[in-house]
């Protein structure tokens, strides 16, 4: 290996030679720089090499390069006489091109490694480019995305269509059912025959574009109005019609484009419906397609794609939907649109989504049916703004029509009822609002997120400051049944609101308090994350101070499942406390330590911090750093380890007779032995 490695540096003098000669480089940096290729070089030719050992190195190359870079634009001044590459030009490049190849080799089925290997060939305009994809597509011949970037390369950079051709038809034969395959073909046939349309266009024997050009509404009226004002070339060629022979007729000059791309828009479409017969989105691209190119016989294939889709998809909410939405979105039209125009188009969505619901009355259907509406009627900017403009309100009675119509056929979901409530308080009917909210809660009782909307529609409604006792009783019951059907780990907001709302009630807290020990006795504490328990530890240590906080915690941790997160922060709470110079604190988070342990034996990270804890403390009861290597050492292998690293920090003559030890832990294998102790 050292001579392989020896051998590597030594091809690098010439290049090193040059940056040297040209100023570009230091011959300090430049040792620095062969330092640290020799570090890699070892790395990468090691026996068991990671893929990280490569990465970075092609970082680190990619760096020098990048400041050579830099510095070139202050040497090209200096030699304007000379001309070609020298070797320091692009022997960085080169090498950064060799290590890519080896862990392009060593790691063939990672798909990044080869993405970033063909970007870096595409950005430095490697000749390589070529091989290196086929190479790529050889060992994975079923990623869709490797064959279109191929295609890409052949199309955009070669500039072989018929190449770029033969690969997309290679990819669909080995990745028949990808859609992308199937659009993006569509799309470069089309590209290509709009390329030789513009080039008939600038040699002046064609006009026009296959790309559809969208025009203002009030812009065509004017123009149809006005046509006789002003004749264009497209209606100049419009009038050059051709003689039939037989007949003396004329007929219109065939646009023999639109006709071809027609040709090949049906064939592919065929294709992947053979291919994919039941993708419902493949087909909305190919329409989309359509509706943006300008082929001949546009409407009648329209036409068909819609009928295939209605004959296949007719039992798809999701095709209801997009059918609606397409006659609000129609790229023909104009984005400045008169209220009355608006008005057309959404009642024609309206009798879309009427029509599904009679084929399919489903709460899918009904829930884009309101989706749709609420996008009508409240502001596209904040959706909690009710759109004030005039097709805005003229929909707000027909959705809360809708509202109570799903309601009746038993297909309103949770989501929906939501959305019903926010729309009374959207209007602000809070009354109206609160009404539904109560009905929905009973409706949907096991729901956490209609119990809290229905507590914030209770807590709008209290108009005195402070609430008065009738207020308090009546938002504590609501609060109380709310907690009380929902889980601890689902109801964090409503949680939050309520200490938040009773935090100077010192009577309801009280109750709250004795509600949560019921709730976490029946649920269990938190592992991770939010922890009710500790928030009401933390509101009681705010308030009242550390006794009463110390007496609440350790009512919860004596419950069934305090949970470990309980733990962890009282442990912290204790600790800050000992470190600010309270007595108390150490022995208390010795304590929680112990507590913790008895339960969670098996978690490797409060072993470590009960370690460290003890490590790092001033006052250390004899013997009980080695009670914890003893009680601890047979539950994970890394927790040696671990202690070794502690402990060369707290203890250096402890290291030190570690050290001496080590070799009685260490296995054949490598491993810690775990029923060795120190």
């Amino acid at each position: 290996m050292a001579d392989i490695v020896q051998f590597r540096l030594e091809r690098m003098l010439p290049e090193l030679e040059s940056l040297s000669i040209r100023g570009l480089f230091t011959k300090s940096e430049l040792a620095s720089i062969i330092k640290q290729r020799r570090k890699f070089e070892y790395r990468i030719r090691r026996p068991s090499p990671i893929k990280q050992d490569f990465m970075e190195y092609i970082e680190y190359e990619k760096r020098v390069d990048e400041l050579r870079v830099l510095r070139m634009k202050r040497v090209d001044g200096e030699e304007k006489g000379w001309r070609g590459k020298r070797v320091g030009d692009y022997g960085g490049v080169r090498r950064i091109m060799e290590v890519y190849g080896m862990v392009a080799a060593r790691f063939k089925g990672d798909l990044g490694v080869w993405m970033e290997y063909l970007e870096f060939c595409r950005v430095k305009r490697s000749r390589r480019m070529n091989k290196v994809l086929a190479q790529a597509i050889r060992f994975h011949p079923k990623v869709p995305e490797l064959w279109i970037y191929a295609a890409v390369w052949e199309f955009d950079h070669n500039l072989n269509a018929e190449a770029a051709r033969v690969m997309m038809q290679s990819a669909l034969r080995a990745c028949p059912g990808s859609e992308d395959l199937w659009i993006e073909y569509l799309r470069m046939e089309l590209t290509y025959l709009n390329k030789l349309k513009t080039r008939k266009v600038i040699l002046g024997e064609d006009v026009g574009s296959l790309i559809r050009e969208d025009k203002d509404s009030d812009e065509m009226q004017w123009r149809d109005e006005n046509k006789d004002l002003f004749m264009s070339l497209d209606d100049q060629n419009k009038g050059e019609n051709v003689i039939d022979e037989e007949n003396g007729e004329p007929q219109e000059k065939v646009d023999m484009f639109r006709e071809q791309g027609f040709s090949i828009l049906c064939t592919v479409y065929k294709g992947a419906m053979e291919a994919i017969p039941g993708s419902f989105s493949l087909r909305k691209r190919f329409f989309e397609i359509l509706e943006a190119t300008d082929l001949a016989h546009s409407e009648e294939m329209r036409d068909e794609i819609l009928a295939d889709m209605k004959r296949d998809f007719s039992k798809d909410p999701e095709y209801w939907d997009w059918l609606a939405r397409h006659e609000i979105n129609d790229p023909g039209t104009s984005l400045d649109l008169s209220a009355e125009s608006i008005r057309c188009k959404v009642d024609k969505a309206r009798q879309v989504y009427e029509a599904a619901l009679k084929t399919l009355p489903t709460a899918a259907v009904w829930d884009h049916y309101i989706r749709f509406l609420m996008q009508m009627v409240v502001d596209e900017g904040d959706p909690s703004i009710m759109n004030t403009s005039l097709h805005g309100l003229m929909y707000v009675a027909h959705l809360m029509g809708v509202f109570d119509r799903a309601e009746t056929m038993g297909c309103l979901t949770v989501d929906l009822a939501h959305q019903h409530i926010s729309l009374y308080l959207r209007t602000g009917n809070f009354d109206e609002a609160k009404r539904l909210a109560k009905k929905y809660c009973g409706k949907f009782s096991s729901e956490v997120q209609l119990w809290d909307l229905r507590v914030s529609v209770e807590m709008k409604c209290i108009t005195s400051s402070p609430p008065s006792k009738a207020d308090l009783s009546s938002m504590y019951a609501l609060l109380k049944e709310a907690l009380t059907k929902a889980a601890v780990s689902h109801a964090q907001t409503l949680w939050l609101t309520a200490l938040k709302f009773f935090a100077n009630e010192e009577k309801y807290f009280r109750k709250l308090v004795k509600l949560s020990m019921v709730s976490l006795t029946r649920d269990g504490g938190s592992e991770d994350g939010f922890s009710l328990s500790s928030v009401i530890v933390d509101s009681v240590l705010q308030k009242d101070g550390i006794e009463k906080a110390r007496a609440l915690y350790k009512r919860y941790t004596s419950l069934p499942h305090p949970g470990l997160a309980l733990y962890r922060h009282c442990i912290e709470l204790e600790k800050n406390l000992a470190s600010s110079g309270d007595k108390e604190g150490l022995v208390n988070a010795r304590k929680l330590f112990e507590a913790a342990l008895a339960t969670y034996k098996d978690d490797v990270s409060l072993w470590r911090d009960y370690f460290s804890m003890e490590t790092e403390a001033k006052f250390r009861l004899p013997n009980l750093l080695s009670n914890i290597d003893q009680r601890s050492a047979h539950y994970s292998d890394l927790w040696a380890t671990q202690k070794l690293q502690m402990v060369s920090i707290g203890e250096p003559r402890r290291y030190s007779r570690m050290m001496s030890y080590l070799f009685l832990l260490v296995g054949n294998d490598g491993s810690i032995q775990a029923d060795y102790q120190f």
